[in-house]
Protein backbone atom coordinates (compact mmCIF):
# COMPACT_ATOMS: atom_id res chain seq x y z
CA UNK A 1 0.00 0.00 0.00
CA UNK A 2 1.36 3.42 -0.96
CA UNK A 3 1.05 6.10 1.73
CA UNK A 4 1.56 9.88 1.41
CA UNK A 5 4.69 9.97 3.60
CA UNK A 6 6.25 6.58 2.87
CA UNK A 7 9.38 8.28 1.49
CA UNK A 8 9.86 10.58 4.51
CA UNK A 9 12.40 9.98 7.30
CA UNK A 10 11.77 11.70 10.64
CA UNK A 11 14.27 11.97 13.49
CA UNK A 12 12.31 12.48 16.70
CA UNK A 13 14.13 14.02 19.69
CA UNK A 14 10.88 14.92 21.49
CA UNK A 15 9.42 13.45 24.67
CA UNK A 16 6.12 13.04 26.50
CA UNK A 17 3.14 14.34 24.46
CA UNK A 18 3.21 17.17 21.86
CA UNK A 19 6.14 16.01 19.72
CA UNK A 20 5.55 12.26 20.04
CA UNK A 21 1.90 12.64 19.03
CA UNK A 22 2.95 14.75 16.05
CA UNK A 23 5.45 12.14 14.88
CA UNK A 24 2.87 9.41 15.55
CA UNK A 25 0.58 11.09 13.03
CA UNK A 26 3.43 11.27 10.53
CA UNK A 27 4.20 7.59 11.12
CA UNK A 28 0.53 6.68 10.62
CA UNK A 29 0.72 8.38 7.21
CA UNK A 30 3.72 6.24 6.27
CA UNK A 31 6.79 8.13 7.50
CA UNK A 32 9.71 6.26 9.01
CA UNK A 33 10.09 7.75 12.49
CA UNK A 34 13.23 7.12 14.54
CA UNK A 35 13.12 8.17 18.18
CA UNK A 36 16.39 9.26 19.76
CA UNK A 37 16.22 8.38 23.45
CA UNK A 38 18.54 8.50 26.41
CA UNK A 39 20.02 5.12 27.45
CA UNK A 40 18.75 3.00 30.36
CA UNK A 41 15.44 4.77 31.06
CA UNK A 42 14.53 6.12 27.62
CA UNK A 43 12.27 9.14 27.24
CA UNK A 44 10.11 10.27 30.17
CA UNK A 45 6.84 8.77 28.89
CA UNK A 46 8.29 5.28 29.35
CA UNK A 47 8.22 5.90 33.11
CA UNK A 48 4.53 6.80 33.38
CA UNK A 49 1.52 4.86 34.65
CA UNK A 50 -0.62 2.89 33.93
CA UNK A 51 1.50 -0.07 32.87
CA UNK A 52 0.84 -3.42 31.19
CA UNK A 53 3.40 -6.21 31.23
CA UNK A 54 5.86 -3.72 32.70
CA UNK A 55 5.42 -1.24 29.86
CA UNK A 56 3.90 2.23 29.93
CA UNK A 57 0.57 2.34 28.11
CA UNK A 58 1.04 6.07 27.50
CA UNK A 59 4.28 5.34 25.67
CA UNK A 60 2.69 2.42 23.81
CA UNK A 61 -0.18 4.42 22.30
CA UNK A 62 1.95 7.48 21.41
CA UNK A 63 4.80 5.63 19.75
CA UNK A 64 3.12 2.93 17.70
CA UNK A 65 5.08 2.00 14.60
CA UNK A 66 8.22 4.01 15.41
CA UNK A 67 11.82 2.89 15.83
CA UNK A 68 14.12 3.59 18.78
CA UNK A 69 17.80 4.38 19.08
CA UNK A 70 19.23 4.78 22.58
CA UNK A 71 22.09 7.28 22.53
CA UNK A 72 23.62 9.64 25.07
CA UNK A 73 23.83 12.85 23.05
CA UNK A 74 26.26 14.36 25.55
CA UNK A 75 28.99 11.77 25.02
CA UNK A 76 31.93 12.43 22.75
CA UNK A 77 31.26 11.47 19.15
CA UNK A 78 27.52 10.93 19.68
CA UNK A 79 26.42 13.73 17.39
CA UNK A 80 28.90 12.80 14.68
CA UNK A 81 27.61 9.22 14.81
CA UNK A 82 24.18 10.56 13.81
CA UNK A 83 25.53 12.22 10.67
CA UNK A 84 24.47 9.44 8.25
CA UNK A 85 20.90 9.67 9.53
CA UNK A 86 20.91 13.47 9.50
CA UNK A 87 22.07 13.45 5.87
CA UNK A 88 19.10 11.27 4.89
CA UNK A 89 16.47 12.82 7.15
CA UNK A 90 13.59 14.91 5.86
CA UNK A 91 12.26 16.13 9.20
CA UNK A 92 13.63 16.70 12.69
CA UNK A 93 11.28 17.27 15.63
CA UNK A 94 12.62 18.47 18.98
CA UNK A 95 10.99 19.72 22.14
CA UNK A 96 13.78 21.03 24.37
CA UNK A 97 13.96 24.55 25.75
CA UNK A 98 15.52 27.08 23.38
CA UNK A 99 19.27 26.63 23.04
CA UNK A 100 19.52 23.00 24.22
CA UNK A 101 19.88 21.49 20.75
CA UNK A 102 22.45 24.16 19.87
CA UNK A 103 24.53 23.19 22.90
CA UNK A 104 24.37 19.56 21.83
CA UNK A 105 25.60 20.48 18.35
CA UNK A 106 22.21 19.62 16.87
CA UNK A 107 20.70 23.08 16.39
CA UNK A 108 19.09 24.12 13.14
CA UNK A 109 22.14 25.87 11.68
CA UNK A 110 24.38 22.87 12.41
CA UNK A 111 21.88 20.46 10.87
CA UNK A 112 21.24 22.75 7.91
CA UNK A 113 24.97 22.77 7.15
CA UNK A 114 24.80 18.99 6.79
CA UNK A 115 21.36 18.78 5.17
CA UNK A 116 20.10 22.07 3.64
CA UNK A 117 16.73 20.53 2.75
CA UNK A 118 15.87 19.56 6.34
CA UNK A 119 12.50 20.55 7.84
CA UNK A 120 13.40 21.34 11.44
CA UNK A 121 10.50 21.67 13.88
CA UNK A 122 10.99 23.01 17.42
CA UNK A 123 8.05 22.74 19.82
CA UNK A 124 8.18 24.83 22.99
CA UNK A 125 5.73 26.43 25.37
CA UNK A 126 6.38 30.04 24.40
CA UNK A 127 8.50 29.93 21.26
CA UNK A 128 12.19 30.52 20.59
CA UNK A 129 12.13 34.27 21.28
CA UNK A 130 10.45 36.74 23.63
CA UNK A 131 10.52 37.37 27.39
CA UNK A 132 8.98 33.99 28.27
CA UNK A 133 11.01 31.87 25.87
CA UNK A 134 12.98 30.19 28.66
CA UNK A 135 10.11 29.88 31.16
CA UNK A 136 9.07 26.44 32.37
CA UNK A 137 5.45 25.50 31.89
CA UNK A 138 2.83 22.89 31.17
CA UNK A 139 -0.51 22.85 29.40
CA UNK A 140 -2.41 24.76 32.10
CA UNK A 141 0.21 27.51 32.15
CA UNK A 142 -0.02 27.96 28.40
CA UNK A 143 -3.83 28.09 28.21
CA UNK A 144 -3.80 30.37 31.25
CA UNK A 145 -1.40 32.79 29.58
CA UNK A 146 -3.40 32.66 26.36
CA UNK A 147 -6.53 33.80 28.19
CA UNK A 148 -8.39 30.60 27.34
CA UNK A 149 -8.53 29.21 30.88
CA UNK A 150 -10.21 32.35 32.19
CA UNK A 151 -13.29 31.66 30.08
CA UNK A 152 -14.47 28.68 32.11
CA UNK A 153 -12.23 27.74 35.01
CA UNK A 154 -14.97 26.95 37.51
CA UNK A 155 -15.81 28.69 40.81
CA UNK A 156 -13.03 30.84 42.24
CA UNK A 157 -12.94 28.78 45.45
CA UNK A 158 -13.07 25.45 43.59
CA UNK A 159 -11.41 25.88 40.19
CA UNK A 160 -11.71 23.21 37.53
CA UNK A 161 -8.74 21.92 35.54
CA UNK A 162 -9.16 22.02 31.74
CA UNK A 163 -10.82 18.86 30.44
CA UNK A 164 -8.26 18.38 27.67
CA UNK A 165 -4.59 19.09 27.02
CA UNK A 166 -5.55 21.94 24.74
CA UNK A 167 -2.15 23.62 24.41
CA UNK A 168 -0.12 20.41 24.23
CA UNK A 169 -2.20 18.87 21.46
CA UNK A 170 -4.13 21.77 19.94
CA UNK A 171 -1.29 24.28 20.27
CA UNK A 172 1.66 21.91 19.84
CA UNK A 173 0.88 18.65 18.05
CA UNK A 174 -1.59 19.88 15.45
CA UNK A 175 0.34 23.02 14.41
CA UNK A 176 3.53 20.95 14.23
CA UNK A 177 1.98 18.40 11.88
CA UNK A 178 0.25 21.04 9.77
CA UNK A 179 3.39 23.15 9.36
CA UNK A 180 5.65 20.17 8.70
CA UNK A 181 3.34 19.13 5.87
CA UNK A 182 3.24 22.69 4.54
CA UNK A 183 7.04 22.87 4.68
CA UNK A 184 7.37 19.57 2.83
CA UNK A 185 4.99 20.86 0.16
CA UNK A 186 6.98 24.07 -0.15
CA UNK A 187 10.20 22.07 -0.40
CA UNK A 188 8.65 20.14 -3.30
CA UNK A 189 8.40 23.48 -5.09
CA UNK A 190 11.68 25.20 -4.20
CA UNK A 191 13.93 22.44 -2.86
CA UNK A 192 14.60 24.39 0.35
CA UNK A 193 14.27 23.28 3.94
CA UNK A 194 12.65 25.31 6.72
CA UNK A 195 12.82 26.06 10.42
CA UNK A 196 9.47 25.86 12.26
CA UNK A 197 9.06 27.63 15.62
CA UNK A 198 5.93 26.13 17.21
CA UNK A 199 4.76 27.82 20.43
CA UNK A 200 2.06 25.92 22.31
CA UNK A 201 0.70 28.98 24.11
CA UNK A 202 0.17 30.77 20.79
CA UNK A 203 -1.53 27.75 19.25
CA UNK A 204 -4.15 27.83 22.00
CA UNK A 205 -5.57 31.19 20.91
CA UNK A 206 -7.40 29.75 17.90
CA UNK A 207 -9.53 27.51 20.11
CA UNK A 208 -11.26 30.54 21.58
CA UNK A 209 -11.85 32.42 18.32
CA UNK A 210 -15.12 33.87 19.64
CA UNK A 211 -13.33 35.21 22.70
CA UNK A 212 -10.87 36.95 20.40
CA UNK A 213 -13.70 38.62 18.52
CA UNK A 214 -15.59 39.55 21.68
CA UNK A 215 -12.86 40.17 24.24
CA UNK A 216 -9.94 41.43 22.15
CA UNK A 217 -11.50 43.14 19.14
CA UNK A 218 -14.81 44.32 20.63
CA UNK A 219 -13.21 44.69 24.09
CA UNK A 220 -16.28 43.32 25.82
CA UNK A 221 -15.90 41.75 29.26
CA UNK A 222 -16.12 37.94 29.33
CA UNK A 223 -16.82 36.65 32.82
CA UNK A 224 -15.73 33.20 33.92
CA UNK A 225 -18.39 30.65 32.97
CA UNK A 226 -20.99 33.24 32.05
CA UNK A 227 -20.76 33.56 28.27
CA UNK A 228 -23.15 31.81 25.92
CA UNK A 229 -20.55 29.13 25.09
CA UNK A 230 -19.24 28.63 28.62
CA UNK A 231 -22.44 27.99 30.58
CA UNK A 232 -23.97 31.44 30.73
CA UNK A 233 -27.19 30.43 28.95
CA UNK A 234 -29.64 27.70 29.83
CA UNK A 235 -29.55 26.26 26.33
CA UNK A 236 -25.79 25.53 26.25
CA UNK A 237 -24.56 23.93 29.46
CA UNK A 238 -24.53 20.69 31.45
CA UNK A 239 -27.05 19.60 34.06
CA UNK A 240 -27.00 16.70 36.55
CA UNK A 241 -29.63 13.99 36.20
CA UNK A 242 -31.11 12.18 39.21
CA UNK A 243 -28.48 9.43 39.07
CA UNK A 244 -25.53 11.85 39.10
CA UNK A 245 -24.82 11.55 35.40
CA UNK A 246 -24.80 14.72 33.35
CA UNK A 247 -27.05 15.84 30.52
CA UNK A 248 -25.47 17.98 27.81
CA UNK A 249 -27.81 20.64 26.50
CA UNK A 250 -26.35 22.12 23.30
CA UNK A 251 -29.58 23.52 21.89
CA UNK A 252 -28.24 26.86 20.67
CA UNK A 253 -30.52 27.30 17.68
CA UNK A 254 -34.15 28.16 18.46
CA UNK A 255 -35.60 25.07 16.74
CA UNK A 256 -33.43 22.79 18.87
CA UNK A 257 -34.19 24.75 22.03
CA UNK A 258 -37.91 24.53 21.35
CA UNK A 259 -37.68 20.77 20.82
CA UNK A 260 -35.70 20.35 24.04
CA UNK A 261 -38.19 22.46 25.99
CA UNK A 262 -40.99 20.21 24.70
CA UNK A 263 -39.15 17.11 25.94
CA UNK A 264 -38.81 18.42 29.50
CA UNK A 265 -42.15 20.26 29.34
CA UNK A 266 -40.62 23.57 30.31
CA UNK A 267 -43.32 26.20 31.04
CA UNK A 268 -43.82 28.73 28.26
CA UNK A 269 -43.01 31.63 30.59
CA UNK A 270 -39.44 30.35 30.97
CA UNK A 271 -38.66 29.43 27.37
CA UNK A 272 -37.21 32.83 26.57
CA UNK A 273 -33.92 32.05 28.30
CA UNK A 274 -32.70 35.65 28.08
CA UNK A 275 -35.70 37.13 29.90
CA UNK A 276 -34.79 35.66 33.31
CA UNK A 277 -31.73 33.46 32.70
CA UNK A 278 -31.32 32.31 36.30
CA UNK A 279 -34.95 31.24 36.58
CA UNK A 280 -34.77 29.28 33.33
CA UNK A 281 -31.53 27.56 34.33
CA UNK A 282 -32.97 26.65 37.73
CA UNK A 283 -36.13 25.15 36.27
CA UNK A 284 -34.29 23.20 33.58
CA UNK A 285 -31.95 21.88 36.26
CA UNK A 286 -34.87 20.91 38.48
CA UNK A 287 -36.65 19.02 35.73
CA UNK A 288 -33.58 17.20 34.42
CA UNK A 289 -32.53 16.40 37.98
CA UNK A 290 -35.83 14.72 38.74
CA UNK A 291 -35.15 11.65 36.61
CA UNK A 292 -32.08 9.53 35.73
CA UNK A 293 -30.05 9.82 32.53
CA UNK A 294 -31.50 6.57 31.18
CA UNK A 295 -34.91 8.22 31.19
CA UNK A 296 -33.74 11.29 29.29
CA UNK A 297 -31.40 9.70 26.75
CA UNK A 298 -33.97 8.05 24.43
CA UNK A 299 -36.27 11.08 24.64
CA UNK A 300 -33.49 13.48 23.69
CA UNK A 301 -32.28 11.22 20.87
CA UNK A 302 -35.81 11.07 19.46
CA UNK A 303 -36.14 14.86 19.63
CA UNK A 304 -32.85 15.33 17.71
CA UNK A 305 -32.19 18.56 19.61
CA UNK A 306 -28.39 18.59 20.15
CA UNK A 307 -28.76 17.12 23.64
CA UNK A 308 -27.09 13.98 24.94
CA UNK A 309 -25.60 12.22 27.98
CA UNK A 310 -21.93 12.54 28.93
CA UNK A 311 -20.08 9.29 28.28
CA UNK A 312 -16.99 7.97 30.01
CA UNK A 313 -14.02 7.14 27.76
CA UNK A 314 -14.82 3.42 28.11
CA UNK A 315 -18.47 4.00 27.19
CA UNK A 316 -17.39 6.11 24.21
CA UNK A 317 -15.15 3.30 22.95
CA UNK A 318 -18.18 0.99 22.93
CA UNK A 319 -20.59 3.46 21.33
CA UNK A 320 -22.23 1.72 18.33
CA UNK A 321 -21.58 4.80 16.19
CA UNK A 322 -17.81 4.82 16.77
CA UNK A 323 -17.71 1.03 16.46
CA UNK A 324 -19.50 1.25 13.10
CA UNK A 325 -17.08 3.93 11.94
CA UNK A 326 -14.11 1.74 12.82
CA UNK A 327 -12.57 4.35 15.13
CA UNK A 328 -10.99 1.66 17.32
CA UNK A 329 -10.17 -0.84 14.56
CA UNK A 330 -6.43 -0.12 14.75
CA UNK A 331 -4.47 -2.07 17.33
CA UNK A 332 -1.03 -2.03 18.87
CA UNK A 333 0.89 -4.57 20.91
CA UNK A 334 2.20 -4.26 24.44
CA UNK A 335 4.33 -7.29 25.17
CA UNK A 336 2.07 -10.25 24.45
CA UNK A 337 -1.11 -8.19 24.77
CA UNK A 338 -2.99 -6.40 22.03
CA UNK A 339 -4.71 -3.09 22.82
CA UNK A 340 -6.65 -0.44 20.93
CA UNK A 341 -4.39 2.09 19.22
CA UNK A 342 -4.96 5.78 19.86
CA UNK A 343 -7.66 7.16 17.52
CA UNK A 344 -6.10 9.78 15.26
CA UNK A 345 -7.50 12.36 12.82
CA UNK A 346 -5.72 10.78 9.85
CA UNK A 347 -8.04 9.83 6.99
CA UNK A 348 -8.49 6.09 6.68
CA UNK A 349 -7.18 6.01 3.10
CA UNK A 350 -3.83 7.45 4.19
CA UNK A 351 -3.16 4.95 6.98
CA UNK A 352 -1.89 1.39 6.89
CA UNK A 353 -4.64 -1.22 7.16
CA UNK A 354 -6.06 -1.77 10.67
CA UNK A 355 -4.67 -5.30 10.51
CA UNK A 356 -1.19 -3.77 10.83
CA UNK A 357 -0.84 -3.93 14.63
CA UNK A 358 2.50 -2.10 14.73
CA UNK A 359 3.87 -1.74 18.27
CA UNK A 360 5.89 0.88 20.08
CA UNK A 361 9.60 0.02 20.15
CA UNK A 362 11.47 -1.22 23.16
CA UNK A 363 14.31 1.08 24.10
CA UNK A 364 17.16 0.86 21.60
CA UNK A 365 15.43 -1.72 19.40
CA UNK A 366 17.14 -0.39 16.30
CA UNK A 367 20.58 0.43 17.71
CA UNK A 368 22.30 -2.48 15.99
CA UNK A 369 20.33 -2.09 12.76
CA UNK A 370 21.52 1.52 12.43
CA UNK A 371 25.11 0.81 13.42
CA UNK A 372 25.02 1.98 17.03
CA UNK A 373 26.30 0.15 20.07
CA UNK A 374 23.84 -2.36 21.47
CA UNK A 375 21.96 -1.20 24.56
CA UNK A 376 23.52 -2.90 27.55
CA UNK A 377 20.53 -2.30 29.79
CA UNK A 378 17.07 -2.18 28.28
CA UNK A 379 14.10 -0.73 30.04
CA UNK A 380 11.04 -2.25 28.40
CA UNK A 381 8.96 0.82 29.38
Amino acid sequence: MTQPLDDILVLDFSTLLPGPMATLMLAEAGAEVIKLERPVTGEDMRLTEPRLEGRSLGYAVLNRGKKSIALDLKTKGAVESLRPLIEKADVIVEQFRPGVMDRLGLGYEAIKAINPAIIYCSITGYGQTGPKAMAAGHDMNYVGDAGVLSLNSGPVDQPTNPFALLADIGGGTYPAVMNILLALRQRDKNGQGAYLDIAMAEGAFAFAYWAHAKGVVAKENIENGSDRLTGGRARYRMYPAADGRQVIVGAIEEKFWAAFCDVIELPQALRDDQNDPEATVAEVARRLGAKPADHWEPLLEAADCCCSIIKTPLEASRDPHFVARGVFDWKTSVGESQIAALPLPIAREFRAAPSNSARAPDLGDQNVAFGFKNVAEKDAG
